[in-house]
């Protein structure tokens, strides 16, 4: 296989032809065009409108979008389907393509027109074209999508970065990084881009905020990186080197190479699974893709796939994995719990980049999940696809602090609340998490003890076996009819002077089975206890739960 010569430098139309030959090389021998297939078909948008009706329509219209090198399209491929919806038409040469994370736009790079096509993916169609640097390659967006970053040529030895604001949908920086950037990743929270440049075998970081180059990694043993990506947690880069065979594992937190992973002939994609375990490199002149187990740091499995395949993108949604064969025209689509191809679909000719949106964020659980009405406490939440987190509210409350610490946890500080349970909810560019019972946050009641006639501790209260006892309290308001913790109240007999227990606490009984009662009048609940006449020369103690996780006794002697 062709590859581009190490450090040549020469006149801006040579270098242009060099640039040409280095994207040619992996897909040399293409096919012809896919041809145009623009609109989504009346039956296909049926379909979507079924599944819409039955389940959450994201999953449905959630589209992957591969960038045609040769044929100067974007293939809409459908996942749910497994077939191509739509061809849009962009510049001369794309080479790169990015989804924004709330999916409502893809960014398309097209080597040959120095320009970005910014596709709706509602309507699958050229929205706006934003111009960049000179042989534009490889995009990539920040967590909350307020910026793109587009890899191009600037002069012999020397490429640089574009930082589009997409808002504006203009370039307002530019950070020169080393030579032909071939691919970037952005880390998790959005303060440092990775860029690997195919020339001079490099691997430039760039600081975000002050759109500098703060680092430059280098390796004997790493030979034309071509792309890279970083794990969901950030502690680690991925860069597929080309010419080595190999891929260079990056601490994040040195920008050192910790060690490098043999792959197959001619890596030249690389992309990491949403849990982190496992990444994916493409081998060009293997046609396979390498599966890495990041933990063990070596490859497991090997997958045969088309021919040159050059693309690579584990599904942010998890399960699937995206290959781009250059010189078949397809996508391959492998299946990751066995490792095997389970579909091909035919794309536009040379098939090289592919991308689709995140994935709306879940709450698995929330630790230390209840707390004072005050608030002021922070909580760990954890979950899928929290990185990019903007935002956790409490109920209607946003937090106070938000510390996104990956892809899979999220702290924050809780706001004051009232008391009562609320949802928990995180928001990021790709939507909101969906409420649950593992989502909640509970506030505590502001309990204002027992009132007469009965007395909190340490006080003993006195009274007749077989009576029933009215236990009053407040909680600041109408907190309605569920205030009481499951399994809630009990009686335990207790020994009277050391107040050990002396029996398993049994549910306290009411008269013929009343319920709480509350009165708006005197903002009190009730709770009628009816006592049983064997309680006589005895001690109890009464417990009442409430359902914001806390505890109330009072201690009686009977007589």
């Amino acid at each position: 296989m062709t590859v581009v010569p190490s450090g040549r430098t020469g006149s801006p139309g040579r270098l242009r032809r060099l640039r040409r030959r280095a994207l040619a090389a992996s897909v040399a021998g293409a096919l012809g065009a896919l041809g145009a297939v623009v609109p989504v078909s009346s039956a296909h948008a049926a379909a979507q409108a079924d599944r819409a009706h039955l389940a959450d329509p994201a999953p449905a219209h959630r589209l992957v979008y591969i960038a045609n090198l040769r044929s100067s399209s974007v293939t809409a491929f459908d996942p749910s389907t497994g077939t191509a919806v739509a061809t849009v038409p962009v510049g001369t040469g794309p080479q790169g393509v990015a989804v924004s994370p709330d999916g409502s736009q893809a960014y398309v790079v097209n080597n040959g027109s120095s320009t970005v096509s910014v596709i709706d993916t509602a309507a699958n169609t050229v929205a706006a074209t934003v111009p960049v640097g000179r042989l534009p390659g490889p995009v990539a967006f920040s967590p909350d999508g307020t910026r793109a970053y587009v890899g191009h040529y600037v002069s012999p030895g020397t490429g640089g970065v574009d930082v589009i604001d997409t808002a504006t949908r203009t370039v307002t920086a530019t950070v020169l990084v080393g030579s032909q950037p071939f691919g970037i990743a952005v880390t998790p929270d959005g303060t440092r881009a990775y860029v690997a440049n195919l020339i001079g075998g490099t691997v430039s970081v760039i600081d975000t905020a002050a759109h500098t180059l703060s680092a430059t990694i280098a390796g004997a043993n790493a030979r034309m990186p071509m792309a890279v990506a970083v794990s969901p947690d950030g502690s680690r880069a991925y860069a597929a080197n080309f010419n080595s065979g190999n891929v260079s594992v990056i601490d994040t937190a040195t920008n050192t190479i910790t060690g490098t992973i043999p792959t197959g002939s001619g890596p030249g994609g690389v992309s990491v699974a949403p849990d982190g375990a496992h990444a994916y490199v493409t081998n060009q002149n293997a046609n396979t893709v390498s599966v890495i187990d990041t933990a063990a740091g070596t490859v497991t499995d090997t997958v045969d796939v088309g021919a040159t395949p050059v693309g690579v993108m584990a599904d942010p949604a998890g399960g699937a994995v995206y290959v781009t064969n250059s010189r078949s025209n397809t996508v391959s689509v492998i299946e990751t719990a066995g490792n095997t191809v389970t579909g091909t679909a035919a794309t536009g000719s040379s098939p090289y980049a592919v991308a689709t949106a995140t994935v709306a964020p879940t709450v698995t659980g929330v630790r230390a999940g209840h707390g004072p009405a005050a608030g002021g406490g922070t909580v760990t939440i954890t979950g899928t696809h929290l990185a990019g987190a903007r935002s956790v509210r409490f109920g209607t409350t946003p937090a106070t602090g938000v510390t996104v610490v990956d892809d899979f946890t999220v702290k924050a500080t809780v706001p004051a609340g009232v008391g009562g349970t609320v949802d928990v909810t995180v928001t990021t560019p790709a939507g909101s998490s969906a409420t649950g019972v593992a989502a909640r946050y509970t506030y505590a009641y502001p309990f204002g003890g027992f009132q007469p006639p009965v007395a909190d501790p340490p006080a003993v209260n006195q009274g007749h076996a077989g009576r029933a006892f009215p236990m009053k309290f407040s909680l600041g308001g109408d907190r309605g009819p569920d205030v009481i913790a499951r399994g809630y109240p009990t009686a335990r007999n207790v020994d009277c002077v050391t107040g050990a227990p002396l029996d398993p606490p049994a549910p306290a009984a009411t008269p013929g089975g009343s319920a709480l009662r509350y009165d708006p009048a005197g903002d009190t609940y009730t709770f009628v206890w009816k006592t049983s006449s064997s309680y006589a020369g005895t001690c109890r103690l009464f417990t009442l739960g409430l359902t914001d996780g806390t505890t109330h006794t009072a201690l009686f002697r009977f007589s």
